[in-house]
């Protein structure tokens, strides 16, 4: 139970301390609003028509994709490096853990998340 409960305020002072800062420089900031810092920088350029616009879903995908396999290789690591050590059990494991990330990868490529063209 101490252990538990060591942990649960490591995450209240953690959480505690970046609420702390952020109302903190609230506070103390200066607030004078004029119409300048409300216009987007472009290069000194005033800016023409909107400054908004919609992102291609496909760079969303990609991003993600890019995520999932970047954790595999968080995962895949630590294992390769104690492989010796952990016998057939946790190659077994491995096993399924890169297979179910292929059947995703072979999900998204048959749904054409994959095309970009």
């Amino acid at each position: 139970m101490s252990e538990y409960l060591s942990v649960l305020i490591f995450i209240f002072v953690g959480i505690g301390s970046v609420l702390f800062t952020f109302f903190l420089s609230r506070l103390i900031r200066p607030h004078n609003p004029y119409k300048e810092k409300s216009i987007p920088y472009e290069c000194a350029e005033l800016p023409i028509g909107d400054s908004w616009f919609k992102f291609n879903n496909r760079f969303y995908i990609f991003a993600l994709m890019f995520v999932i396999f970047d954790v595999e290789v968080v995962f895949l690591f630590p294992w390769a490096v104690a492989f010796g050590e952990l016998g057939l059990f946790a190659l077994v494991e491995m096993i399924i853990f890169i297979l179910i990330l292929f059947f995703g990868l072979f999900y998204a490529w048959r749904k054409g998340a994959l095309k970009w063209v």
